[in-house]
């Protein structure tokens, strides 16, 4: 993380005007990870899951930041990106902001459909993810069955 707001830099250029800062200006503060929540089911495919929100209770915190759309009651329709919410964590370092977002993923609460959460909590469970000797093909290789 960098404290700068990324949106305001960019519409200021838009506009026309100077950035603001140099590259001597951004210093790296810590880890943030972020696990997008959808309302698809990880054990199908992650076939879209369409139905009504029975439970929505998100997790909370210091270094825990949730950009949601929805609650419960909520209905998920077919005709929408299945997106429920944006769930990220901050940490000194890449320890910390893993165990805040383990943490933050057993927190959270959702019924009436199924969602990628069991599959984020699998993932962040997982060692290679933890050492950070992943790669692009992590999910074909190691999530085939649960992680020990």
């Amino acid at each position: 993380m960098t404290g700068i707001d990324l949106v305001k830099a960019q519409l200021r250029i838009a506009a026309g005007e100077e950035l603001g800062l140099t590259q001597a200006d951004v210093v790296l503060r810590g880890h943030a990870i972020e696990a997008r929540v959808y309302a698809e089911d990880p054990d199908r495919k992650f076939l879209p899951s369409p139905g009504r929100i029975t439970r929505w209770r998100p997790p909370g915190g210091f270094g825990v930041r949730i950009d949601a759309g929805v609650e419960t009651g909520d209905e998920v329709t077919i005709h929408y990106d299945p997106l429920l919410a944006k769930l990220v964590v901050w940490g000194r370092d890449r320890t910390e902001a893993i165990a805040r977002l383990r943490a933050a993923l057993d927190e959270f609460a959702l019924e009436g459909v199924r969602s990628t959460l069991s599959f984020h909590r699998r993932v962040v469970r997982h060692p290679v993810f933890q050492e950070g000797r992943y790669d692009t093909g992590f999910i074909e290789t190691h999530l085939g069955a649960p992680p020990r």
